[in-house]
């Protein structure tokens, strides 16, 4: 008898006690299977992918080929900002939360669907996935790192989607089958929701036709708006950088501001209007450098993307908080500007202006098409004027007993 048998055979009877549910009847070979030889091995799929797992879930072992993955998109964005300083970037801060096999997500005591809380092992702070829940990242001065944590990670409390409050989790919308082949989801909002006529803003056909009902129902976003990430090569200087220790020891990162309310909004790459936000309006300083009197906060990319806040509300915004609101298309007047970036030396006109910025997936809204839509012709007065009627009518009497 091989030394590993009775290893396994002590294992599937701890399966059959705790996972039978989804496995009961299958014969321990059905997952342990030989790599090539007689003896029975462990499950693979630890080690090596989805084997041992595809040999029933046929066609799954694609997630791999897929973003979660290979996270091309992400060693991209690394490439074009800050490899061009340091090569060795990505390897120090960004090797977490990679998809290597079935059970990173499958494996929570037992083999079965993930649940919201082992999607959120990765997708939380700045990432989507903690929104769902009502969770915004934290500033990275310690002083306010404070309250609950969840997975070592302290967050803002905030308003969770409607989905996560009914019940909804994760593979509701995001199938296997659909990660599976890349696929960012496997239902939109109309396939489960046909849009009430009786709604205003859903009689108005180009807001049916130009616009994804994310853009109207998502209540708030994680913004991060100018992210530095600080180099040291004595890791002895971090002493005086009171900010929440990062994955690597040669760097510390912090932010300019963050950011929580109802998101700027651009054009995705399906051409329609959708929430967007900083991918990373990237900085960089080598304290070394900088203590030397060499450069300070080196802006090296400012992008943006278009993305779906998880934050959905059976509410909108109003009339004006789109027609009369050019910085939320990245066309904040001179007058009406707050933060002086180029006085604080981040060689930015402003974090709301395009010019210096471009998105990753898709396009920002043009000076000439926002003057359009901003236009008050007598249609848009009409309905303005009924918008405000309805929640006027909505309004309880203060002064009733």
């Amino acid at each position: 008898m091989h030394w590993m048998t009775p290893y396994i055979a002590g294992f599937c009877l701890l399966l059959s006690s705790e996972a039978m549910a989804a496995h009961g009847g299958l014969v321990c070979g059905s997952c342990h299977r030989p790599p090539g030889g007689s003896v029975v091995t462990a499950v693979r799929a630890a080690s090596s992918l989805a084997d041992g797992c595809v040999v029933c879930h046929r066609g799954y072992g694609r997630i791999f080929d897929q973003s979660m993955a290979h996270r091309k998109g992400e060693k991209q964005f690394v490439q074009r900002s800050y490899a061009r300083v340091d090569s060795g970037f990505w390897e120090k801060n960004c090797s977490s939360c990679h998809l290597k096999s079935c059970l990173d997500c499958h494996d929570e005591g037992e083999p079965k669907k993930p649940t919201v809380a082992a999607c959120q092992r990765c997708h939380k702070g700045y990432y989507t996935g903690w929104d769902y829940s009502g969770r915004a990242p934290r500033e990275d001065n310690m002083r306010y790192q404070r309250g609950l944590a969840i997975n070592d990670e302290t967050f803002l409390k905030m308003l969770p989607d409607v989905h996560s409050r009914a019940g909804l989790t994760c593979g509701d919308c995001h199938s296997m089958s659909s990660l599976s082949q890349g696929k960012k989801s496997s239902k939109g909002c109309i396939d489960c929701h046909k849009p009430d006529l009786k709604i205003l803003e859903h009689r108005i056909s180009v807001h049916m036709e130009r616009l994804e009902c994310y853009a109207c129902h998502s209540a708030w976003g994680a913004q991060e708006y100018a992210t530095f990430f600080l180099r040291f090569r004595d890791p002895k200087m971090k002493e005086d950088f009171d900010l929440k220790a990062g994955p690597s020891e040669d760097y510390l990162r912090s932010s300019y501001l963050r950011k929580q309310d109802a998101p700027p909004l651009g054009i995705n790459d399906r051409g329609r209007i959708s929430p967007i936000r900083p991918l990373f309006i990237a900085y960089y300083t080598d304290i070394m450098s900088a203590r030397n009197g060499g450069p300070e906060n080196t802006l090296l990319v400012a992008e943006w993307r278009a993305w779906f806040p998880h934050t959905v509300q059976r509410g909108s915004v109003t009339c004006e908080r789109c027609h009369d609101n050019p910085a939320r298309f990245l066309l904040e007047p001179e007058a009406g500007r707050i933060f002086q970036l180029k006085k604080d030396r981040l060689q930015l006109e402003s974090f709301w202006v395009q010019e210096g910025q471009r998105m990753v997936n898709g396009s920002f809204m043009s000076a000439n098409r926002y003057l359009r839509m901003s236009s008050k012709s007598p249609a848009y007065t009409k309905a303005y004027i009924e918008k405000w009627k309805t929640l006027l009518n909505h309004v309880e009497n203060s002064s009733r007993p």
